[in-house]
């Protein structure tokens, strides 16, 4: 990728609350890159497009290091769960032979799993010595009739998330505009009902939060031609460009996605989000207001009204025990700011939240929600954290799987919230589903028990007066000799 073009990305326009750089991607700064590099971003930006057979071209490492780690989850198709890597050795480079085994790779993926088309990551190593991927890929792509896309998503690029819009980039350049979407199946359409075509950014159907809420889609006869990139398709992605509103649900990773559709296509589009009873209702009413359709911005009150009722009264046992609770909130991008409002509707205080990988919108709605005042973590060391915990009675951190360990050593009460979590939380159903796990987490028994000093450290009873206080050998138990029988082979 040229460096015009990854300055595009860190440049990116489309955030109207950053006047100076517009940057929704921090510039790469020296050990920036120890929470992913481009080349991480970009793979489990698009790793969840679940019938693409995704190769690594570069050395082992790369591939092993950073496979399936989102834990995202497909209806149908696993292709995307078997790691493919080209092994680039020390021999393939000296001798010049990366291309030719990133071709011979193709093959074997097409000829093998006969995927609807191959994803090609370039990495560090082949990037530097100038393979010509996009080259190879075009080729072979001639060669087999199977699209093969390039993802120049090289690691010292830069940080996880410029590797996020570089993935977003390769798709609306190679792939959205491809096909047509299917016709509507004749029988649903009927008068006060037209169905709408949609499309999600940056939606990752993490422990299958996407299913909680396309029942709601259903519905409202929202058809989603392509979630970009949970449970999605490669000829899902194709249709994009026909999409009537287009929702952003993590701005930092996708916002060029979104922004391009527009300038290309004119679709429009917002950003949303599905954590939260208030939240999912109000998505749901960005997505009425844009089609601009009566009827279904009728039908959408209608199903709010009933849905949060629902809810609102499944809550309530879990809002009685939750109330006046203190959170820490340590993760970044949407969820900076959406699982707050979240936490709020439960009736919880959050003290503090993390916005490391948050854009300046997302800044913007955290004191929309928090206050002016509202406290932010750019960099929260683990010592830091722990501080915060204790000068503001946290009751709970949540944040993700690396600050693990450090809560459990300090004896903090702690929720995963990334995306190695294994519950979703996303939707009205993932209301309760959030409100139990905190419950859990917070009320569990084990906490007191590890709060507790030590037996061993308390003050021990005095001994009386006259007491033995040492055992001498006349005092021990009688112990019979063993008798050992000769061996005559020793």
């Amino acid at each position: 990728m040229k460096q015009k073009d990854i300055s595009a990305l860190l440049d990116e326009p489309a955030c109207a609350h950053n006047k100076k750089e517009k940057s929704g991607c921090a510039k790469p700064k020296p050990g920036a890159t120890a929470g992913g590099c481009t080349f991480d971003g970009a793979q489990i930006a698009l790793l969840p497009i679940a019938d693409v057979a995704h190769i690594v071209h570069g050395s082992i490492a790369c591939a092993g290091n950073s496979w399936d780690n989102r834990g995202t989850r497909s209806t149908g198709p696993t292709l995307f769960k078997i790691g493919m890597t080209t092994d680039l050795t020390e021999q393939d480079i000296i001798m010049g032979r990366g291309e030719k085994r990133l071709f011979h790779s193709i093959k074997q993926a097409i000829d093998s799993y006969h995927p609807a088309a191959v994803f090609v990551y370039n990495t560090c190593v082949p990037a530097l010595i100038g393979d010509d991927v996009d080259s190879v890929c075009k080729e072979a792509e001639k060669r087999w009739g199977t699209p093969v896309v390039p993802v120049d998503a090289a690691g010292f690029y830069g940080t996880k998330n410029l590797g996020n819009r570089i993935a977003g980039e390769s798709m609306v350049r190679y792939v959205c505009g491809g096909r047509e979407p299917d016709p509507v199946p004749e029988g649903i359409e009927r008068e006060g009902f037209k169905v709408h075509d949609i499309g999600l950014v940056g939606e990752y159907n993490i422990a299958g939060e996407l299913w909680h809420v396309m029942p709601l889609f259903d519905e409202l006869g929202l058809r989603v031609l392509c979630t970009l990139s949970g449970d999605a398709r490669f000829r899902e992605v194709q249709t994009m460009h026909r999409s009537e509103a287009n929702m952003m649900v993590c701005s930092k990773a996708m916002v060029n996605v979104a922004r391009k559709l527009k300038d290309a296509f004119g679709t429009p589009w917002f950003e949303g989000s599905f954590y939260g009873v208030q939240d999912v209702s109000q998505s749901l009413r960005d997505f009425a207001r844009l089609i601009d359709d009566p009827d279904l911005t009728a039908r959408t009150e209608e199903l709010i009204a009933r849905e949060e009722a629902r809810i609102h009264e499944a809550l309530e046992p879990w809002r009685a025990r939750l109330k006046g609770r203190k959170v820490l909130l340590y993760t970044g991008g949407v969820k900076s700011w959406s699982v707050i409002s979240a936490l709020q509707d439960l009736g919880m205080t959050v003290v503090a939240t993390g916005t490391r990988k948050s854009t300046e919108e997302d800044k913007a709605r955290i004191r929309e929600l928090m206050g002016e005042d509202a406290v932010m973590i750019d960099e929260g060391n683990p010592r830091k954290l722990i501080d915060m915990v204790r000068d503001n009675d946290v009751d709970i951190l949540i944040a993700g799987g690396r600050n693990l360990y450090t809560a459990l050593k300090a004896r903090i009460p702690f929720l995963d919230i990334n995306q190695e979590r294994e519950f979703g939380y996303a939707g009205y159903v993932g209301m309760l589903e959030l409100a139990k796990q905190l419950c859990l987490t917070v009320e569990s028994p084990i906490w007191e028990a590890v709060r507790r000093p030590a037996p061993w450290t308390q003050a021990q009873p005095a001994i009386p007066p006259g007491a033995a206080t040492t055992s001498s050998a006349d005092d021990a138990p009688e112990v019979e000799p063993i008798a050992v029988e000769a061996n005559s082979h020793a």
